[in-house]
């Protein structure tokens, strides 16, 4: 009887009572432990990264006298290095488990960094240069495709756009750093702290704990979409375009800054240019997760537009407080501008993919992207050599940018629109 009184009971709930009794839906969490590792690990990668972007030029030109020409071809093969072996990466990391992947090219990345205090020519530079170009392609493909595994997907530009703030904190403190030993203390010293931040951002990834997502594809018959996204091609261009000024940006604006009389100031251009890439980063990602995402690219692609294209005007100016005030807001608006693109392009090849094709996704995202830094390093030298200087560069950069907003506007953005999976 009892039995039956709560069958009855039950059936005759009606569909507000069920609706009132379901418990709402807790949000997925975002910071675990294994996040936060991936992120401490990210940072401390590329802080070792970043603490010789300015350090490099540097040393070419006061241990070797190169021109600029030359050390824009030599830095480029560091790109050209990283982008041929995304591919493979990419293909390779789709088919086994990404986590060992991950730990050893994140190891072998820090072992090359022994080889530069062995340098006395420019030949065995660029020998070590390209052999950590590879292991930086191979590392930073890994463990971008290994967080997206790790993300819940409600939230994953909310998280790509976090695992991006750890780069910009890097690049906030990683020039700083090595211009400041650079001011101290010998070539070796820098090198020597790299390595040993490196070594401790390896512990950290070593305790990132992820799902086995190996053996996809491994029935499947090699082909161009393999090592290649091809649904990402339009989105690529857009990208690359943006590459360039960028890489025109990181690697000569320490000389350009005391050509224009800023003689100590690059390590705070890199400090504020962090800031703002954090800032928007911050909001960029949640862009992204409420559908917002074209947006987010065509916004902050013309902020960074109006950066570049004030760059040259510094030449015209007299006044060093004005000129110095606008070299140091040039490089905030240039980190709200990249902050908002980063998780947005990241998230827009991951959404033109199926689930099999992650790596393959993140592999195309960062070889578009450093096809174009590679661009920006090898062209930013020949045209400050020959061409009117690094003000020509920069403006050459702003039109390059300008042609990526249109491009991306007008046949990117639709196309992606048409072609997302989610």
């Amino acid at each position: 009887m009892c039995q039956k009184h709560r069958q009855v009971n039950k059936g005759s709930l009606n569909y507000s009572q069920l609706k009132f009794l379901t418990l709402p839906a807790t949000p997925e969490k975002l910071w675990t432990r294994s996040f936060i590792s991936a992120c401490i690990g990210n940072f401390l990668l590329f802080f070792a990264f970043y603490m010789l972007v300015p350090v490099f030029p540097l040393l070419l030109i006061e241990k070797f006298d190169a021109s600029k020409s030359l050390v824009g071809l030599v830095l480029a093969s560091y790109t050209v290095a990283a982008l041929l072996i995304r591919p493979f990466a990419g293909f390779v990391l789709d088919m086994v488990y990404r986590k060992p992947v991950y730990i050893a090219a994140y190891l072998l990345f820090v072992l090359t960094f022994v080889g530069y205090p062995l340098v006395h020519a420019v030949g065995l530079f660029l020998f070590f240069r390209i052999l950590h170009g590879f292991t930086f392609g191979f590392v930073t493909t890994a463990g971008n495709s290994l967080v997206v595994d790790i993300l819940p997907s409600a939230r994953r530009g909310e998280g790509l756009g976090y695992f991006g703030v750890a780069n910009n904190l890097a690049m906030s403190v990683g020039p700083m750093s090595g211009l400041m030993l650079h001011e101290s203390y010998s070539f070796d010293v820098i090198f020597y702290t790299a390595i040993g931040a490196g070594l401790a951002g390896f512990l950290f990834a070593t305790g990132i704990k992820a799902r086995n997502m190996s053996g996809q594809n491994k029935q499947q018959p090699v082909a161009l979409d393999r090592f290649f996204l091809v649904k990402g091609t339009k989105a690529g261009i857009s990208l690359m375009f943006m590459g360039v000024p960028y890489g025109m940006l990181v690697t000569y604006v320490a000389i350009y800054g005391m050509e224009i009389g800023i003689k100590s100031g690059a390590g705070i251009f890199f400090s504020l240019m962090a800031v703002g890439l954090i800032i928007s980063r911050l909001f960029g990602g949640r862009m992204v997760d409420r559908g917002k995402l074209v947006l987010a690219i065509g916004a902050g692609t013309f902020i960074c537009v109006l950066a570049f294209l004030l760059l040259p005007v510094l030449k015209f100016l007299s006044s060093p407080i004005l000129i110095g005030f606008i070299f140091y807001l040039i490089s905030l608006i240039m980190g709200l501008g990249y902050g908002m693109i980063f998780p947005a392009y990241n998230t827009l090849f991951v959404n033109l993919a199926p689930h099999n094709r992650r790596a393959t996704a993140s592999s195309t995202y960062m070889t578009s992207w450093d096809i174009g830094v590679g661009v920006g390093l090898v062209s930013g030298g020949w045209i400050a050599d020959s061409a009117g200087g690094l003000q020509m560069a920069y403006f050459t950069g702003g039109i390059v940018a300008l042609m990526s907003f249109f491009y991306f506007i007008k046949i990117a953005g639709p196309h992606f629109l048409k072609n997302k999976l989610r």
